[in-house]
């Protein structure tokens, strides 16, 4: 069971997707995908974003993969073009890391982001024996929050996070998936809903 540094390169397959390393002919796309309202709401990405601003990110990413500090790729249909963008860093010795995702606007409603967020979950749990996965959203991002549930993340009840972005700042809930809870969570939602179907009869 190891955690860090995280392997490099690395290609995952999941439903319908390629995740893949960026490269360096990503540079159009990443900026198309990135300069965009949604995008600088929601996360701390420069905005505009540039070309400039895309040299720099995909600088930036290149060493985090090298150096096995964080696993950041490019969310593809076949391994083409990037779509969106699925990471995961902060990797600590409690074997916890937190996994970020986005996709581009034309992309949306897809299915896309749940793909990815699945793929790369699993990955951690299952080849590199992370126990306990952090998504952190602002509870205003609906989106996010419906891809978070799908994949069976929940609200830990950590105080929120303040986070500064190019339209000021943001509030994040911290979302949880611990290996081993998922089944005992199911439980207790089969549980309150046999309840509440009781009461009514």
């Amino acid at each position: 069971m190891t955690a860090s540094p995280l392997p490099y390169p690395l290609t995952l397959t999941g439903p319908g997707i390629v995740l893949r390393e960026w490269g360096a002919d990503d540079l159009d796309d990443l900026v198309a995908l990135l300069d965009e309202p949604d995008i600088a709401r929601w996360t701390p990405m420069p905005s505009p974003f540039d070309a400039e601003a895309g040299v720099a990110y995909l600088r930036r990413a290149r060493q985090g993969r090298v150096n096995g500090s964080r696993i950041q790729l490019a969310i593809t249909e076949e391994g083409g073009h990037p779509l969106g963008e699925v990471s995961l860093f902060g990797v600590t010795t409690d074997l916890t890391a937190e996994i970020g995702y986005l996709v581009g606007r034309p992309h949306r409603r897809r299915g896309l982001a749940a793909a990815a967020l699945s793929t790369l979950a699993g990955y951690a749990r299952e080849a590199l024996g992370l126990r306990r996965l952090l998504l952190r959203i602002d509870p205003d991002n609906t989106a996010s929050t419906s891809v978070a549930r799908r994949c069976g993340f929940w609200l830990s009840g950590d105080p929120p996070i303040h986070q500064e972005g190019p339209y000021g700042s943001t509030r994040l809930d911290t979302w949880e998936f611990v290996a081993g809870q998922v089944g005992a969570r199911r439980e207790y939602r089969q549980n309150v809903a046999s309840r509440r179907y009781r009461r009514r009869t």
